[in-house]
């Protein structure tokens, strides 16, 4: 979906295709037929933007024939379908039954890393729509954070740094800018916007303009950070937007009540990761999962929070799990799309827009609580398009012109 912007630049919406995971080219087709060309009628659209997500099969499949490359963005022409943003972040087996930490890894330590990401760059700069020419591909924050050394921070600015000279040259040959965005997570070794501006800027400073900072709403909320903040430090470092992704956390106001925490237990599954936490009098305080965080001992309204495992449950607690942007968990919780607003406004609200590329990013339709699962692939598409129609609004509502 493109929008007009009131300084007459486009801004474009997409969703992330991590959702239906594949893991092959044929896992990918699939995946436009079945799945986003659906999408795409339930809205009405003749033209619906997706954010690719190419495990490193199918990126590799495609790198090493050039014909299939050609037939994808064919296929995507044929089914009403564009590319402006690839999602860099997992390397491969984001559909296994078991997730968790293999997201980050290989990490921007490893030539791996290096090597698929300039892959997709490049595969990138062939999807682009004849009248698009800058590209976004967000990727992981560097690593996990542990272990961490400044042998392993130098090696991975090298590899940034490699990457920004290589995006230089593929601009030169195809006149495609490619930028990469560094996407803040909780738990890794850039898990906030403040941390990232701290990596990009240590001596000898900024690897490249074309290195960036991805803006994922979710994690924004889930480490409590301040949009105005993070948005202006970013400013007043130099550092760019590549991409902003839209997501919403899952929020717990009084984590202490007995009946809240029977809630996100209900949130509480073996696929994904969801670190949760908590801001403090001390400071942010945090577990790099939610059943960790649930291990605190419910002590009850008013009662004092004793020393034990899990984290302090006096001030509110937040979750790394993305919601469905317009279906925000029932009482006693609620999802941190205040967040997404504030940052969408400080983003493309303004006289210029920060970033042009925008993201729906709900990969976790499947691991919400088994009465909240859609059972048919038609229930995921309606709930994929109600998504983007709340996006959509969101942009309208901001000055946006929706574009045919």
């Amino acid at each position: 979906m493109r929008f007009r912007h009131p300084d007459g630049s486009t801004v474009h919406l997409a969703y992330c295709t991590n959702v239906h995971p594949a893991e092959t080219l044929d896992g990918v087709l699939a995946q436009l037929r079945d799945h986003c060309e659906p999408v795409r009628r339930r809205l009405g659209r003749d033209r619906l933007g997706i954010g690719l997500w190419l495990a490193r099969d199918a990126a590799h499949s495609l790198t090493a024939d050039p014909a299939s490359l050609r037939s994808l963005r064919a296929e995507l022409d044929r089914r009403g379908l564009e590319v402006v943003t690839l999602n860099g972040f997992p390397y491969e087996g984001f559909g296994a039954d078991e997730v968790k930490h293999r997201v980050y890894r290989p990490d921007w330590t490893q030539p791996e890393r290096l090597a698929h990401t300039t892959d997709l760059a490049h595969l990138l700069a062939t999807l682009l729509p004849d009248d698009v020419t800058e590209g976004s591909v967000s990727t992981l924050p560097l690593a996990w954070r542990t272990p961490w050394t400044a042998r392993a921070a130098n090696t991975a600015r090298t590899a940034l740094t490699t990457l920004a000279g290589r995006l230089d040259a593929l601009e030169e040959l195809t006149g495609k800018s490619i930028r990469i965005g560094l996407e803040p997570e909780p738990g890794c070794t850039v898990e906030t916007v403040a941390d990232a501006v701290a990596a990009l800027t240590a001596p000898p400073g900024l690897p490249s303009p074309r290195i960036g900072v991805c803006v994922d709403t979710c994690h924004l909320a889930t480490s409590f950070e301040d949009p105005h903040t993070a948005l202006a430090s970013l400013a007043a470092a130099g550092i760019g937007v590549p991409k902003a992704q839209l997501s919403a956390a899952l929020h717990a106001e009084h984590p202490h009540l007995p009946e809240v925490r029977a809630a996100l237990a209900a949130f509480a599954e073996p696929r994904f990761l969801h670190q949760t936490r908590t801001r403090t009098a001390a400071g942010l305080r945090g577990t790099d999962d939610l059943p960790e965080a649930l291990a605190t001992p419910d002590h009850g309204p008013g009662a004092p929070h004793a020393a034990g495992p899990g984290l302090p449950d006096a001030t509110p607690w937040r979750a790394h799990f993305h919601v469905p942007l317009h279906a925000p968990p029932a009482p006693p919780l609620a999802s941190t799309l205040p967040v997404l607003r504030d940052t969408l406004a400080l983003l493309v609200g303004g006289p210029h827009p920060r970033t042009h590329h925008l993201e729906v990013e709900t990969y976790t339709w499947q691991a919400l609580p088994p009465d909240r699962r859609p059972r048919t692939r038609a229930r995921l598409a309606d709930g994929i398009a109600a998504e983007l129609t709340l996006a959509r609004d969101l942009l309208t509502d901001l000055g946006l012109k929706e574009l045919p």
